[in-house]
């Protein structure tokens, strides 16, 4: 794998060096599908479809996906093996304040070991770390009994549009690995989660009489507080053993609060905006209720009297669940062990993927596991270290090789 590093080192580079935010896809996938195809993989090229649009579980806010193609790329067995998919989203999200980047966010700039830039640990670093361990198979000259099929999709951001249109076209598999980055830990379980509005009323006065109005701001004060609750009473029921180290296992995250137009004025309309966390195992419309019971039961005459209003909008993800001791996680468990002397570590993921899609939806078992450090995703100065990159791809060949079977002879 040595000899590959550079050549990793500079495929990553090119992807991160497209600005492949949502809609804009289309370049970082032609790299891909060149690859695919120099690999001699069988390549399929498509966008969601009509019937990806009209799925339950699309949640995208567009239609138009021309400049976002999904490329599968199928390695056919030999039969006999258990089939594998390898899956992972090549649109990044904004970089943000570009002043606070020490370079371009598209750079790639490689320096102390690691590739910088958008994207570099979300998630083009485990889709390098992948199509590296697919040139190894092809220079070993390695066939397996069964099916490995690469999906590299799109908007994966903003609910998993990409992945959701390769379970509707029927890609399918006995597992799939997903080398998000868990800083090489496995995490069988993910929460799921979905956004949130809720819109308070009150009632306009001029602020000199602020006594004859109802602050739809101050009424706000006691939405946050029966969230807050509502967050506490659910992480209180989880004890589940995977997420002893994670602080909040399943947060309720407050993003955006807006209200009022004018600072002599009682504001009358006030929104909150959140993501509410969706633990393994419920149901997105159990969370929903549970939502709607806490806001409906707080001691307040003025909000009895005029209930708030609760949406739900915007990018969802399903949560997901896989047993610890499935065949596929013994099997990585195994080989990292041996190549690093060190006992695998796993635990539940504190954010969604495509995961939870490919578990219900799709119905294939998924594994999220993968180099790169999550605190630095979605921030400035995003970057994976190459050593790791390194390790994932080594790993993959021989998790690869023992889940899909070699052919003997």
């Amino acid at each position: 794998m040595n000899e590959n590093r550079d050549y990793g080192i500079e495929l990553l580079q090119r992807l991160v060096r497209c600005d492949s935010v949502q809609g804009n896809e289309s370049t970082v996938q032609n790299i891909v599908e060149k690859e695919l195809l120099h690999l001699e993989l069988t390549v399929d090229r498509f966008i969601p479809s009509e019937d990806t649009i009209n799925h339950p579980a699309f949640c995208a806010n567009r239609t138009d996906f021309t400049e976002s193609p999904n490329i599968v790329g199928v390695l056919k067995g030999s039969g006999g093996g258990r089939s594998l998919i390898l899956n992972g989203h090549v649109d990044v999200v904004p970089p943000g304040n570009r002043e606070d980047w020490n370079e371009d966010p598209y750079s790639g700039q490689v320096k102390d070991g690691r590739v910088y830039g958008r994207g570099a640990t979300d998630m083009k670093g485990g889709n390098t770390s992948m199509l590296l361990a697919l040139k190894c198979l092809k220079e070993l000259g390695i066939t397996l009994k069964g099916d490995l099929i690469f999906e590299s999709v799109v908007e994966e951001e903003s609910g998993g549009t990409g992945t959701l249109a390769t379970i509707q076209r029927g890609y399918r598999a006995d597992a799939a690995l997903i080398p998000e980055p868990t800083k090489m830990k496995v995490f069988p379980k993910q929460q799921g989660s979905m956004w949130f509005r809720v819109t308070i009323t009150g009632r306009a006065a001029h602020g000199g009489t602020r006594y004859e109005g109802i602050s739809a701001l101050e009424k706000s004060v006691a939405i946050i507080q029966a969230i807050q609750n509502l967050e506490k009473l659910r992480n209180k029921r989880i004890k589940d053993p995977l997420y002893s180290n994670i602080p909040i296992p399943v947060p309720i995250n407050i993003g955006k609060i807006s209200g009022g137009d004018w600072p002599s004025s009682v504001p009358d309309l006030v929104t909150i905006e959140g993501r509410m966390g969706v633990i393994p195992g419920e149901s997105m419309d159990d969370a929903k209720e549970e939502m709607t019971h806490a806001l409906k039961d707080i001691n307040d005459s003025w909000l009895k009297d005029h209930p708030v209003s609760l949406e739900w909008f915007g990018a969802r993800w399903l949560p997901g669940e896989v047993a610890e001791d499935h065949p596929l996680v013994g099997i990585i468990g195994e080989h990292y062990s041996r190549m690093t002397g060190e006992e695998l570590t796993i635990e539940a993921s504190p954010w969604g993927t495509d995961g939870g899609l490919l578990n219900e939806v799709g119905k294939t078992p998924s594994i999220v596991f993968g180099p790169g450090e999550t605190s630095v995703a979605h921030f400035a100065n995003e970057y994976i270290a190459i050593d790791q990159m390194m390790l994932a791809a080594e790993l993959f060949v021989h998790i690869i090789i023992d889940w899909c079977h070699q052919k003997s002879g």
